[in-house]
């Protein structure tokens, strides 16, 4: 909202449709800062055009896309004059991402999927500005409309070189950091990065329940965790809810309503309503998973 010369009149979440539970959390994070927020669902993985054009009765006016597994660090004011912004971040291995290339003025004369020679190494780290909404709408319909589709899937990109083809600008802008939430690690890595920015002070609820048990910080531990004969930290968070008995974590997620006993757990993330028991060393459990 800050980078916006106004506010928004709605966010739009386009979800895989997971429950009432997580719409409802959806819907919460938009009514606390005023927002209208409205749920879409993708039924199918069909690719980034494919999700973004689900939300096809929100795509008016000027649109802020924003991919949800990425975190950024940057403080800027959009130009609502430019036909489109794509925020960029400098990477060491550009192979592995889309990237853009630029002229001396910031405009993007190019988009190139996952590089195997060097082009570029300004990495698309998934925030998007469009001055409309309809003509994104359009482009990405073409795509379903012609069967335009790479591994599967329908691809923004292809969407992006059709509208620049089309003389469109697009001007790159740069974050200061960028975190990325796609695989394990890199969520792991990216909780551990956040925890150090945070004022540790504001980190562990006062209703939680520590006994005998050693925090390194820094920790996140929410509502109503219970923490016995346990050493915890440093850079683990815990979901509210949760039980940690006679266990050592460490740079780890474990989420809420889960039980950890006799564990020793390092760079892993454990799910919601999770029943652990065991000792390894590394591991990724998803939601409603019992092992002992």
């Amino acid at each position: 909202m800050r980078a916006c010369n106004e506010t928004p009149d709605e966010i739009a979440f386009v979800t895989g449709n997971f429950g009432t539970e997580a719409d409802n959390k959806l819907l919460e994070i938009s009514k606390n800062i005023g927002i209208k927020g409205t749920i879409y669902y993708q039924t199918e993985a069909l690719g980034t055009a494919h999700a973004i054009l689900c939300a096809a009765e929100s795509l008016t006016g000027p649109v802020i896309v924003a991919f949800a597994d990425t975190l950024f660090k940057a403080g800027f004011k959009i130009d609502a004059d430019k036909d489109s912004i794509i925020w960029v971040h400098k990477v060491q291995n550009p192979s592995e991402f889309g990237v853009v290339t630029t002229d001396e003025e910031n405009m993007i004369t190019g988009f190139v999927e996952k590089p195997k020679e060097f082009v570029s190494d300004l990495a698309i780290i998934g925030i998007y500005y469009f001055k409309s909404g309809e003509n994104l709408r359009k482009e990405l319909q073409y795509l379903i409309d012609n069967n335009i589709i790479k591994s599967g899937e329908y691809q923004l990109t292809d969407a992006l070189k059709n509208m620049l083809n089309k003389d469109m600008g697009f001007y790159a802008e740069y974050v200061d950091e960028w975190l990325d939430c796609g695989n394990k690690d890199a969520t792991v890595h990216t909780n551990q990065r956040m925890l150090e920015l945070c004022d540790k002070k504001d980190l562990i609820a006062p209703s939680a329940i520590i006994t005998n048990s050693v925090i390194k910080e820094p920790c996140f531990i929410g509502e109503n965790v219970v923490i016995s004969d346990s050493v915890i930290g440093p850079h683990v968070s815990i979901g509210n809810n949760t039980q940690i008995i006679n266990s050592i974590i460490t740079n780890s997620i474990v989420q809420e309503h889960s039980l950890i006993n006799d564990a020793n757990l390092d760079n892993s993330m454990i799910g919601n309503f999770v029943d652990f028991k065991g000792i390894l060393n590394e591991l990724s459990i998803g939601d409603y998973t019992s092992m002992c």
